[in-house]
């Protein structure tokens, strides 16, 4: 994505995208933005790194220097979409859909979807 195209608080960005044979082109299941800390200086999300690193269990003001966090910004994957890449990609011509090795345990191990003979 050109610089110009993305919004105030990205720094840069990174698309996911996979083929869509009925679109003829690639489109965008996912992305994420880097905002390095303009968000969190927005929402005031500070850190002290001597703080997380300590092994003193009081609790209580240090004299640290705090930083802002950085943040990221991003979609888990956009659902909808990647039911398409999968169907136009995987439907065989009787309409069975076949489910890629690295999807099976997700799906109790089925390797392919028919339909339900009624």
């Amino acid at each position: 994505m050109a610089s110009a195209d993305l919004g105030a608080p990205a720094f840069c960005k990174f698309d996911v995208e996979a083929w869509m044979p009925g679109l003829g082109h690639y489109g965008e299941i996912s992305s994420a933005s880097s905002c390095t800390n303009y968000q969190s200086r927005k929402l005031g999300i500070r850190f002290s790194a001597s703080e997380s690193l300590s092994t003193n269990p009081k609790k209580g003001k240090s004299n640290a220097p705090t930083h802002f966090v950085p943040t990221l910004n991003a979609t888990a994957c956009v659902v909808p979409r990647m039911i398409i890449c999968l169907l136009e990609n995987y439907q065989q011509e009787d309409g069975s859909v076949i489910i890629l090795e690295p999807l099976r345990p997700f799906t109790g191990g089925v390797k392919l979807i028919t339909q339900k003979s009624r």
